[in-house]
């Protein structure tokens, strides 16, 4: 067995199944970090994103709305990916001031 140190960052959507993730969050000692983040030390053997997914599908109901991303240390690099959902736009596009170079124009 191996314990991975994660956050789990989840959307579940207006009529998602919290219940069932907060459920099993609570059961793994998780701790709050904000609004839909959560730290939490897993323990699993094999493959820690497989291992998670199927323990958390087997305790919470997903639709196509749903997302959840983990976010790991893997020896020194630091990676994330969805283990439900994918990424979509981000609400803040547009709002910003991207310099455009004038070569880039021509």
């Amino acid at each position: 067995m191996k314990s991975t140190t994660i956050w789990l960052s989840y959307d579940l959507g207006i009529n998602g199944d919290y219940e069932g993730l907060y459920s099993w969050l609570d059961t793994q000692g998780a701790k709050e970090c904000g609004t839909s983040v959560a730290y939490l030390t897993y323990t699993h053997s094999g493959d820690l994103m497989e291992s998670l997914k199927a323990e958390i599908s087997s305790n919470v109901t997903f639709d196509k709305r749903s997302r959840i991303y983990v976010v790991r240390r893997d020896g020194q690099t630091i990676k994330g990916g969805y283990l439900v959902g994918r990424r979509r736009a981000a609400p803040w596009e547009g709002y910003g001031e991207v310099e455009t170079d004038l070569d880039d124009l021509e």
